[in-house]
């Protein structure tokens, strides 16, 4: 009994090998850079999660085809562009708003963007980490909230104009922070 249950679970998997750990690291660091080039290409949210979902699976099932040291995410992206088309294909009952051809120059204009979307954004995140506690206060109120410079203003009291003036003061220190961790290659 045991024997049959055990030879069923190998059919089952197809008696293939799991994914390596490289292949894994990469496949979950890829998510959200992969989720953001899926999304302009579909119409709404819903539809990019369904378009990562079975990129998803594509690249598992094919995860032995991919070569370590090469390009892990324009191998995804190529699967996630395909995919992207197949969805479309089978939502034909649906009104399209871009053609075909749109949608693959978009893919295309993409693909040219820079990999580093994930890196601004945990430079900017230790970056405002690295702001004096009130300005790190202004930016929260800012940003945080549904407020614009004048609610915060409101808020702690202080002229509009000042509170504009620090804000951009603000901006161009974490802009030029960020600008320093890029050229370093994104590290503290």
């Amino acid at each position: 009994m045991a024997e049959s249950s055990s030879q069923s679970a190998n059919d089952i998997s197809g008696s293939r090998q799991a994914p390596s750990e490289d292949f894994v690291r990469l496949f979950t660091q890829c998510q959200r850079t992969l989720y953001l080039f899926i999304l302009p290409l579909v119409q709404t949210t819903a539809d990019a999660e369904e378009v990562l979902q079975e990129t998803n699976v594509v690249m598992l099932n094919k995860w032995s085809q991919f070569e370590l040291g090469t390009n892990f995410l324009a191998w995804c992206r190529a699967i996630a562009r395909l995919e992207v088309f197949r969805f479309r294909r089978s939502r034909h009952h649906r009104v399209l708003l871009l053609g075909d051809d749109v949608v693959g120059l978009l893919a295309d204009q993409m693909e040219e963007q820079p990999i580093d979307f994930e890196l601004r954004r945990n430079a900017l995140a230790e970056c405002i980490g690295k702001l004096r506690m009130q300005d790190q206060e202004l930016i929260r109120r800012r940003y945080t909230t549904e407020s614009n410079g004048d609610n915060v203003a409101h808020q702690l009291g202080r002229p509009a104009n000042s509170v504009y003036q620090s804000l951009g003061r603000v901006r161009r220190v974490l802009l030029e922070c960020i600008r320093r961790r890029m050229a370093a290659g994104g590290t503290p």
